[in-house]
């Protein structure tokens, strides 16, 4: 019997094969074994000129965006110092100034 990975989210060790994907029973993910073989590769962040991007940063914003929650929007050419590059959708954590912490998409700024 083949031993299959655990689960990358969860750490379960309980994952099975359903056609060409793996379950975790625990947690509900659904991976592809591909996607666990290459489990080695490092992420990459890149602005929305194709520069990388790295924590500690400074980028300003490509064009307006609205607050969600709130009647503000961040104009463009806001800059903002100091990011850092986390996993998900919204792939920059920050503070910029007048509006606190929040989370901003890595396609909406460039480099400064």
């Amino acid at each position: 019997m083949s031993t299959l990975p655990p689960c990358p989210q969860c750490s379960s060790e309980f994952s099975y094969e359903d056609g060409t994907l793996l379950v975790c029973p625990e947690c509900g993910h659904e991976w592809s074994r591909d996607a666990a073989a290459g489990g080695d590769e490092q992420r990459v962040w890149k602005d929305a000129h194709g520069h990388l991007l790295q924590d500690g940063d400074t980028v300003s914003l490509i064009k307006d965006l609205k607050v969600k929650g709130s009647s503000s929007v961040l104009k463009v050419g806001t800059k903002v110092k100091n990011i850092r590059l986390i996993e998900g959708d919204h792939d920059i954590d920050c503070k910029i100034d007048g509006f606190g912490s929040m989370q901003l998409k890595s396609e909406f700024v460039k480099k400064a």
